[in-house]
C-alpha cells in the first residue's frame, strides 16, 4: 500500500533507497564482475549487520536448504518487471529543473543596497522575514516591535518600522510588502507612468471606492467621481493588469512551476484505446548475481563452519527481502494497470472524444467491483495518479462523480451537469449575467432535475462567482 501511494516521479528514488539498504537487490544494468566478491567477503557477510538475527539453534545451522536460490534456471536473475509493450525511456529527454533564487533571497539582495546601519538592517531583515509567500506583510507594526524586543533585544518604535516598510515597498516586484490588497494595487499603480491621466483616475477609484469596486457597484463609483462608462472601462483595464500576489511568481513559491509526470498513457489507435504504464513504473529489478555466486561457493565447498553458515543465513535473508520488494513492485504495477484499465473501459466514450458530457456516473465501488480490489486501494490510486490523453492530463479522481436523474429517469454524471453549467456561464452576456434561478430554469429545460441550491453548490465548486460579480461593462 505504501508503494502504491508513491508517485511515479518519486518511485525511482524509493527503489534507490531500497537498493542502498539491501545489496542483494540490483537493476538489470548492473553486472557482476568476476572476482568482485571473494571468500573474505563471504566470510564477513552479515558479520556486522545489526539487522541480522537468528535464534542460534543447531537446526538453523545444520538444515540450510539453498536449492531454490542456486537452481540452474535463472529465474531469479531474469526476474524482470517489464516487457516489449512498455515504451523505452528516452535518456535524452530530461525533466526540467529550475535553479533560482528564492523570493526572500531576492528581497534580501535588494536590502543590501539600502544605506542602513547594523541596527536598522536587523529590523529590516526581520520585516522581510515577516513577508508571506504572496508578498504581503500581514503582521501589524506592534507585533513586529514586540518580536524585535523579545527575540533580538532591539527596541524599535512603530514609526521606525513603518519608515523601513516604505523603503522595502520600493523593491521589486512592485506591490511588495503591502498590508492589504488595496495598498498592493496602489503601490503598483504609483510605479506606472500616467499618460492621459488614467493612472491617477484609477488610483482615485481604489483610494476612495475600493469596497464598491470589489463588489462591482459601478453606478455608485460613476456618480461619486463623475465618470463616464469609457472612463470606468479604462480604469478596470488598468486594474486587471496588476498582480494581486506580487510574491507568487518568484522562486520556489510559484506553485504553477511544479511538474506532473503521468503514470499512464492512453492512445487512440483508430478508435481502439491503448493503455500503457509509464516505463518508470516497470523497472528492471533482479537479485544480485554476486549473492547467488556466494551461495553456490558455499554449496560446493566442503568446509562449512559456523561463521560461513551465519553468512549464508544472512544472504538468504537479504535475497528474501529483495524478492519481496520485487513482488511488491510487480503488485503495484498490476494494481495500477488493472485500476486504470477499468476506468478506461468505464469512461470509454470520454477517452475517445474528450467530451466531458459523455462521462458516466462512477464511484469507487464501481471500479472496486470490476477489479476485485478493495475500495481503499482504488481510492489511493485515484487520488495520487495521473493519466495523459490526447485531450490533456487528468488526475484519476477527475473521472469519479455522483449521479443525477433526468426527466426520463436516466442517470447522468454530475460532471456532465457541471460542464453544461460552465458552458452556460461562459456563453452568457456579461452585461446581464445569468442568476442561479435562471441557470436552474435552463438546466431543467434541458431535462435535468436539479434544485437552485444544487446549482449554487456546483457553481461554487467550479469557482464561478455570483451573477453580480460576473457583470462587466
Amino acid at each position: 500500500m505504501k508503494l502504491l501511494q508513491v508517485p511515479t516521479a518519486n518511485l525511482e528514488e524509493r527503489i534507490k533507497e531500497e537498493m542502498e539498504e539491501n545489496p542483494a537487490l540490483e537493476t538489470a544494468e548492473e553486472t557482476h564482475e568476476e572476482g568482485e566478491m571473494d571468500n573474505e567477503d563471504f566470510d564477513n557477510a552479515g558479520a556486522d549487520d545489526e539487522e541480522f538475527e537468528n535464534d542460534g539453534s543447531e537446526d538453523e545451522y545444520d538444515n540450510i536448504d539453498i536449492s531454490e536460490y542456486v537452481s540452474d534456471e535463472d529465474d531469479i536473475a531474469d526476474y524482470k518487471l517489464k516487457d516489449d509493450n512498455y515504451p523505452e525511456i528516452d535518456e535524452k529527454q530530461t525533466l526540467p529543473f529550475k535553479i533560482e533564487r528564492t523570493f526572500h533571497e531576492l528581497l534580501l539582495d535588494q536590502l543590501s543596497m539600502l544605506n542602513l546601519d547594523d541596527r536598522q538592517k536587523k529590523i529590516a531583515e526581520h520585516i522581510v522575514g515577516s513577508i508571506d509567500d504572496d508578498g504581503y506583510l500581514r503582521r501589524d507594526f506592534g507585533a513586529i516591535a514586540d518580536d524585535l524586543a523579545f527575540r533580538q533585544n532591539i527596541s524599535a518604535t512603530e514609526e521606525e518600522i513603518g519608515s523601513l516598510v516604505k523603503e522595502i515597498q520600493q523593491f521589486d516586484p512592485p506591490g511588495i510588502c503591502a498590508r492589504d490588497l488595496r495598498e498592493c494595487l496602489l503601490l503598483q499603480l504609483k510605479r506606472k507612468g500616467d499618460e492621459g491621466g488614467e493612472v491617477a483616475m484609477t488610483i482615485n477609484i481604489l483610494s476612495k471606492y475600493f469596497d464598491e469596486f470589489t463588489k462591482k457597484h459601478y453606478e455608485k463609483i460613476q456618480r461619486g467621481l463623475n465618470l463616464t462608462d469609457e472612463d470606468l472601462k479604462n480604469a478596470i483595464n488598468q486594474i486587471i493588469r496588476l498582480n494581486p500576489k506580487p510574491g507568487g511568481n518568484i522562486g520556489e513559491v510559484n506553485k504553477a512551476e511544479s511538474y506532473i509526470i503521468p503514470d499512464f498513457f492512453i492512445h487512440n489507435n483508430n478508435n481502439v484505446l491503448e493503455l500503457t504504464l509509464n516505463s518508470k513504473n516497470a523497472p528492471d529489478l533482479r537479485i544480485s548475481e554476486g549473492y547467488k555466486d556466494m551461495l553456490r561457493d558455499y554449496d560446493k565447498g566442503s568446509k562449512k563452519d559456523k561463521r560461513q553458515k551465519e553468512a549464508v543465513l544472512f544472504i538468504k535473508q537479504k535475497i528474501d527481502a529483495a524478492k519481496w520488494f520485487i513482488d511488491a513492485i510487480k503488485q503495484r504495477q498490476h494494481t495500477l494497470y488493472a485500476t486504470m484499465h477499468s476506468i478506461m473501459d468505464y469512461q470509454h466514450d470520454f477517452f475517445l472524444t474528450g467530451d466531458e458530457t459523455t462521462l458516466k456516473p462512477m464511484i469507487l465501488k464501481d471500479i472496486a467491483e470490476r477489479t476485485g480490489l478493495d475500495i481503499s486501494t482504488v481510492s489511493r490510486v485515484a487520488n495520487s495518479k495521473f493519466v495523459q490523453t490526447e485531450f490533456g492530463t487528468y488526475r484519476l479522481k477527475f473521472f469519479f462523480s455522483e449521479s443525477l436523474s433526468t426527466e426520463s429517469g436516466e442517470e447522468v454524471s454530475t460532471r456532465e451537469v457541471k460542464k453544461i453549467l460552465s458552458d452556460m456561464v461562459e456563453g452568457e452576456s456579461k452585461k446581464k449575467p445569468l442568476s442561479d434561478e435562471r441557470l436552474t430554469d435552463l438546466l431543467q429545460q434541458k431535462g435535468y432535475n436539479i434544485a437552485r441550491r444544487t446549482v449554487a453548490k456546483y457553481r461554487e465548486q467550479l469557482n464561478i462567482p455570483v451573477a453580480r460579480l460576473r457583470k462587466q461593462l
